[in-house]
């Protein structure tokens, strides 16, 4: 589901010229690369799926890259017909980029966020599809004991935007804790909390109901420190049961995508959400996507893979 953060798209904004920015690619609006006249080079391979922007950046320092068989230098920048090379790997520089690839999962509680665990747990990264070039780059990560919305992309420039602590970006939880808040426990949660790490804050906190000694609440906050959840519900007493990460951004977890599968968002989801980004660096860049119907995973639309249609049973969402 991708669903607007700051209001509704104007009604008189023309359906042909979105179209016409899919069909082509990504467009200058985002602030994205998309190829048309000279491009930073970090910023190139970043969304060619290589790794992060600062990734690049490192490789470039280490000499591991060269453009048209020179060594690559940091704010170097590269034109259409260029081709990069980074190890064995070859990225030729085009006129018009497609648009990136970007998938939601329903991550179960058990898995680790990485590719290489010590201690041999399953990862999130062996449910994903293959990909024949790039690789997938998680949009913030969940811990092991956490479940809930994963945004996986091939653009380490909109993976950027999503997470770089500048552009605070919202996340939604639905959190069970053992006890029951009190108004001062509301209010000193809203005003701020002393971690080891600094200061932390939630946005909004609501209570959801619950039974016995489970209470469920729903809290929003603008950052994405490990454990951060956790962590301030323990500075003011009260133990976490459960975490689930219900939205990030302008994207929520879909209705109906059972834990451990995945679903690939359409064309005009992705450019929605592209639009959406780009108004993290320069709110008059564009507009955000329209709420409704229009703006969601429509259920019939990339069905979740590795999971047999069921129609009985639907993602559990806390309330």
């Amino acid at each position: 589901m991708i669903r607007s953060a700051t209001g509704p798209t104007p009604a008189h904004k023309p359906r042909q010229a979105r179209v016409a920015r899919e069909r082509r690619g990504v467009q200058s609006a985002t602030g994205l690369d998309t190829g048309h006249g000279p491009q930073r080079i970090h910023k190139v391979l970043a969304a060619a799926g290589l790794g992060s922007r600062r990734e690049m950046e490192e490789l470039i320092r280490a000499g591991k890259v060269k453009v048209n068989g020179t060594l690559a230098h940091l704010g170097m920048r590269v034109q259409p017909g260029d081709v990069i090379r980074v190890g064995k790997r070859q990225v030729t520089v085009r006129d018009s980029a497609p648009l990136p690839r970007v998938i939601v999962y329903h991550k179960p509680e058990g898995e680790i966020v990485s590719h290489d665990d010590p201690q041999g747990r399953p990862s999130v990264f062996e449910k994903l599809p293959p990909i024949r070039r790039g690789k997938w780059l998680a949009v913030g990560r969940l811990d092991y004991n956490t479940s809930g919305l994963l945004i996986f992309t091939t653009s380490g420039e909109l993976a950027n935007r999503l997470m770089h602590p500048r552009y605070e970006v919202e996340r939604e939880y639905a959190v069970r804790i053992i006890g029951k808040l009190r108004d001062e426990h509301f209010k000193q949660v809203k005003r701020g909390v002393r971690l080891e790490d600094g200061m932390a804050r939630f946005e909004l906190v609501e209570e959801r109901g619950g039974r016995g000694l489970n209470h469920w609440y729903r809290v929003v906050l603008r950052e994405g420190r490990n454990r951060i959840v956790r962590r301030m519900f323990d500075a003011i007493g009260f133990r976490v049961s459960r975490l689930m990460r219900v939205r990030f951004g302008v994207v929520s977890l879909p209705f109906g995508l059972r834990r451990g599968t995945w679903r690939e968002l359409e064309e005009n989801q992705t450019a929605g959400i592209l639009d959406w980004s780009a108004m993290l660096v320069d709110p008059a860049a564009s507009q955000p996507p329209a709420p409704g119907r229009a703006g969601r995973l429509s259920p019939g639309a990339g069905r979740a893979r590795g999971e047999r249609p069921d129609r009985s049973r639907r993602a559990s969402r806390a309330k």
